[in-house]
């Protein structure tokens, strides 16, 4: 898919650096980049990330470029290129999802192993491990991945025993409810979301000189310890941890810490006042009376995070 010349994809390198929505220019550059070591391949994922589909293309220099694309559990195909620009043709047309994509190539099948027996969880550790990565669902930041470390490390050593949950066993359940979750965000529609007129504010602060960072850091503490890692020449902060993401996907609202990097107290209470400018016409709300001492409250809020994966 694609909006306003943006391709729905996420994309992550041999380093591990990843590009978010980005259009098919840089698709091209990025692909006729690689082949460095250390830069040999990219891993690219539709968003919103579906289980068994990606692609990815390997490529070292003085050899073919390898395109594979992953369709289902059981559809996993490649081939062998000369061209770069031929791979990212074929990548941008599948990010678009557009109907034959990949006609006219000779794909060869890839070999998948025999798919894992996993073994149904006992139902009263299954309904807690769902509960918890329900949770993280309706937060809306974390991919696939992350998601089953959480399940896999929930119960860890309590009284179900040491490890009750098996990553395979992890990963299955995951997969299930993030399916679920996407279903449901289907039935959202077209229309920008609350966390999506966040996300927006929080871009247009970033390129003002205002660091944002949402669900940054796992509370205020950390949050205002590790924010200065983040400032890249810029004046002042503006974040939220990932305990009040939490406290707005349960229906609060969501609190707003910012500050001056400089630590002064007029430079705070001017960031203050930047980050509320900013949410005006937004078609969200915030409230805050002026005290660079008092953080700013977004509210109220709906929260329906869009997945990315």
């Amino acid at each position: 898919m694609e909006i306003d010349g943006v391709l729905a994809l996420r994309v992550e390198t041999e380093s591990g650096r990843t590009h978010t929505r980005i259009g098919a220019a840089r698709l091209r550059e990025l692909v006729t980049r690689i082949g460095d070591a250390g830069d040999r391949f990219l891993v690219v994922q539709r968003i919103p990330d579906i289980p068994d589909v990606f692609a990815q293309v390997w490529h070292e220099d003085g050899g073919e470029y390898r395109l594979e694309y992953r369709a289902a559990a059981d559809a996993f195909f490649g081939a062998d290129f000369d061209d770069p620009r031929r791979v990212a043709a074929l990548l941008t047309g599948w990010a678009r999802q557009e109907p034959g994509w990949e006609a006219g190539v000779a794909w060869e099948p890839i070999p998948l192993p025999p798919r894992e027996e996993v073994p149904d969880l006992p139902d009263e550790v299954r309904e807690q491990v769902e509960r918890r990565v329900r949770e993280q669902l309706r937060c809306g930041y974390d991919g696939r991945g992350t998601l089953s470390e959480i399940a896999e490390e929930h119960l860890v050593g309590g009284e179900y025993g040491d490890r009750p949950v098996s990553a395979a066993q992890a990963r299955q359940l995951v997969d299930r409810l993030w399916l679920e979750r996407l279903a449901e965000q289907a039935a959202w529609g077209e229309e920008s979301t609350d966390p999506d007129r966040l996300s927006r504010v929080f871009r247009a602060l970033d390129a003002a000189g205002v660091t944002a960072r949402e669900n940054f850091a796992c509370c205020r503490g950390c949050g205002l310890a590790e924010i200065g890692a983040e400032r890249e020449g810029a004046r002042g902060f503006v974040f939220f941890h990932r305990q009040s993401t939490g406290a707005a996907a349960e229906g609060h609202g969501l609190v707003l810490h910012y500050g001056g990097f400089d630590g002064s107290e007029e430079t705070t209470t001017a960031v203050g006042h930047e980050v509320v400018a900013a949410f005006a016409g937004s078609g969200l709300s915030t409230q805050w009376d002026g005290d660079p001492g008092k953080a700013i409250t977004v509210t109220p809020l709906n929260w329906r995070k869009r997945l990315v994966g």
